[in-house]
């Protein structure tokens, strides 16, 4: 395992999700704003979690192709650190976003074969970080969270000018492998620590960081956190 590495749950809809992922370590928790996903959250639900993050976790809001106006009220009501981009944007439109919010962007691109990794070029030309998730199906309901993974070969070796995210079928049992593939220094998990769709469990998420952090060397990857995180 790498000797710095950052873990973000996603997904999280409950105030004890939020205090399992803070006290076993995860660096980013993120909050899911798609109604069609069993991890959506209203706005002010959200704010209500937001307000119980520790300080020094990087709190993340994902959106799929998000309105203005959407953008101008999340700001509004829920406090963020980091906006995560899990839709069809172009890299004109995630410069867009940058621009509007003034926050640290995250833009997710699916990956299932060699020529899926010419976007992730285009987009680190834009985006602070890059999530690397698997491709949905094409008859998919959402663009994330499905719990597949893609061939992790494809990754080996790659370095990037942009700090990464690996996501994509993590779980305790394979992270861990994942991480040997890849190199990855972060790793994103939703379903993979979830009983059933949407419901967290916190024995798994207590499971996957010490999976993803057993050779921690005590200090995460610092350069991929939003200045405001660092240090802390």
């Amino acid at each position: 395992m790498p000797a710095h590495t950052n873990v973000k749950i996603c997904g999280l809809r409950r105030p004890e999700d939020v205090a399992t992922a803070a006290e076993a370590g995860a660096r980013y928790v993120g909050f899911v704003f798609f109604k069609k996903s069993p991890r959506h959250l209203a706005l002010d639900a959200a704010a209500t979690l937001a307000l119980l993050v520790p300080e020094g976790i990087c709190k993340v809001a994902l959106v799929v192709n998000p309105t203005d106006a959407f953008l101008d009220r999340l700001l509004e009501v829920v406090p963020i650190d980091m906006v995560q981009l899990h839709g069809g944007e172009s890299p004109d439109r995630v410069r867009e976003i940058k621009a509007r919010t003034g926050l640290p962007l995250m833009k997710a691109v699916g990956v299932a074969d060699q020529d899926d990794l010419l976007a992730l070029d285009r987009y680190m030309q834009v985006a602070d970080q890059i999530l690397v998730d698997a491709k949905p199906p094409k008859d998919a309901v959402l663009p994330g969270g499905n719990g597949l993974a893609f061939d992790w070969r494809l990754l080996a070796g790659r370095k990037w000018p942009v700090p990464w995210m690996l996501a994509g079928g993590l779980t305790p049992d394979n992270v861990a492998e994942a991480v040997r593939m890849t190199g990855a220094r972060q790793l994103d998990v939703s379903s993979g620590v979830e009983a059933a769709p949407g419901v967290k469990d916190a024995a798994l998420i207590q499971a996957f960081c010490a999976a993803a952090l057993s050779d921690e060397a005590g200090k995460p990857a610092l350069e991929a956190l939003p200045p405001n995180l660092r240090g802390i």
